[in-house]
């Protein structure tokens, strides 16, 4: 019998291919990249190497700077991604991409210590580890370049990671760490790509099974361009931690989505308020002008986070907002329909209500992303 031989993930490179492929997301990042390309060329001496920059397409052609390079320098290669937005998935395909047993994801932002990257192969290559992670928060490192709010913020993140998801790593939400491949191919269907913490999202699906060391490590101060965190990153965060604590039961987009949803209510009793209490309008044009606040609230705030990387514009935005009231609409017969069926068969009207609201979300959701943020 034929049978496929499969190389030993621990085994060196073969000639001509690559033992490190170090995967850089960009996005706006044209006046770094370069300079990144020149630091790996001199710490990576003596180590095969391939650097993979994975841009969403970045409106300050980010990529055309990278295709230059890669025209001089095999090693260089660009994946220049069209509808898609984010750095996790950005990570997941340019690792998925990549042709070395050993992937190491860096920002672009020069923040990172690339003259880390041996020590992090040498690690692997020995077997002492499997994910080897740069950390500000162990002896020998720092986050001093971080302001007051960020640090904070960090530091708040970092806890209820390692509280409610059980993580022993210092720095779970660190964005400088190496993986061996095979390893993160088998975690790889159960990641979100969405979201930007990618290392949390690992080291919480491996539940523990990966031989991990954190090695320390300074985190520099961005040389150019502004951070891509946004206000919306804390909720990416909690959603994030939610999935995992449902053990991926329910997807983080979905939970995104029910927490727009959660706004969404308290912007309709709002606006019920507003209409009936102060403009004295009859309950049943308030009850419709909540509704509809409500359902123009939540159209924004999902396109906005919900589907940050399948994001409307310009004319489409007025057309998905148009199908969103649709969508909405038939949710609330569906919503009303399963109420009152259950209520009918058990009159709790609580539980009838939580059975008419989930049913709501549940193809709302569905719906909207078939025909409001539908892949193109």
């Amino acid at each position: 019998m034929n049978q496929a031989i499969k190389p030993s993930p621990e085994a060196p490179s073969q000639a001509g291919l690559p033992e490190l492929s170090v995967v850089v997301p960009t996005f706006n990042e044209r006046d770094n990249v370069t300079v990144l390309y020149r630091r790996l060329e001199a710490t990576l001496a003596g180590i095969a190497w391939e650097v993979v920059f994975v841009d969403d397409n970045s409106p300050d052609g980010t990529w055309e700077v990278v295709r230059g390079l890669a025209r001089k320098d095999s090693r260089v290669r660009c994946i220049r991604r069209i509808g898609r937005r984010g750095l996790s998935g950005a990570c997941i395909e340019g690792i998925l991409a990549s042709s070395a047993p050993y992937a190491a994801v860096i920002d672009a932002d020069l923040q990172h210590d690339e003259t880390q990257l041996p020590k992090m192969v040498a690690l692997l290559r020995s077997g002492e580890a499997e994910l080897v992670v740069g950390s500000r928060y162990i002896e020998g490192g720092s986050a001093d370049s971080f302001n007051k709010q960020r640090a904070g913020a960090s530091q708040l993140a970092t806890e209820v990671a390692k509280r409610t998801l059980k993580v022993e790593v210092a720095d779970p939400m660190s964005g400088f760490f190496m993986i061996r491949r095979d390893r993160f191919e088998q975690l790889a269907p159960q990641l979100s790509t969405q979201g930007f913490k990618i290392l949390l999202d690992i080291i919480a699906t491996a539940q523990g099974k990966l031989r991990t060391i954190e090695i320390p490590y300074t985190f520099g101060s961005r040389q150019h361009g502004e951070s891509k965190l946004d206000s919306m990153v804390a909720l990416d965060f909690l959603g994030l931690v939610l999935a995992k604590l449902t053990h991926d039961v329910v997807s983080l987009r979905f939970i995104l989505f029910a927490m727009v949803g959660g706004t969404g209510l308290i912007v309709h009793l709002a606006a019920l308020f507003i209409a009936h209490e102060i403009f004295r309008e009859p309950f049943a044009e308030a009850q419709a002008a909540g509704a509809l606040v409500a359902m123009t609230s939540n159209f924004i705030l999902n396109n906005f986070l919900t589907y940050r990387d399948q994001r409307l514009k310009g004319f489409a935005i007025l057309r998905g907002l148009l199908l969103f009231y649709l969508v909405c609409g038939v949710g609330l017969l569906a919503n009303v329909g399963v109420a009152f069926a259950v209520f009918d068969q058990e009159p709790i009207w609580w539980l009838a209500g939580l059975a008419g609201a989930l049913m709501g979300v549940v193809w709302n959701y569905a719906m909207s992303g078939l025909f409001v943020w539908r892949k193109r």
